[in-house]
């Protein structure tokens, strides 16, 4: 588990690799990840965007960006909390994610949430520090 607490905004991220999903002979290697964002602030607040950095394990960085995740632009009342599933292809065996959310606060004031960085490793490589 990986975790980031930005201005009471809490994102844990649990990464794993998806065998039945991945075909190394051909160097697709694809991983799956679960979010969790916990509202642990006392202001109710709404993700509107999310930007990913992914590196593979060749160093070669591409970045995601868009409204929400998973399709929902979810709001968290304070000790509430949204969870959801995704996943992200690569052509290696590792690689690393890591990025923000953009939130807004019910007064509509606008702040980036950090996505902490997490691992993504499969047995198939070397697990190195990118």
């Amino acid at each position: 588990m990986y975790r980031a607490v930005t201005r009471g905004i809490q994102v844990t991220a649990m990464p794993e690799f998806s065998p039945e999903r991945s075909s190394p002979a051909e160097g697709e290697y694809f991983f799956v990840y679960t979010i969790e964002i916990a509202n642990l602030g006392d202001r109710t607040v709404q993700l509107t965007h999310r930007r990913w950095l992914i590196t593979d394990g060749a160093g070669d960085t591409r970045e995601v960006r868009g409204p929400g995740v998973v399709g929902e632009t979810p709001t968290l009342r304070p000790g509430e909390t949204f969870r959801y599933s995704s996943g992200c292809p690569l052509a290696t065996p590792n690689g690393v994610m890591r990025g923000g959310y953009r939130m807004v606060d019910e007064d509509g004031d606008a702040f980036e949430v950090a996505i902490p960085a997490f691992s993504l490793d499969s047995p198939f490589g070397t697990r190195t520090l990118n």
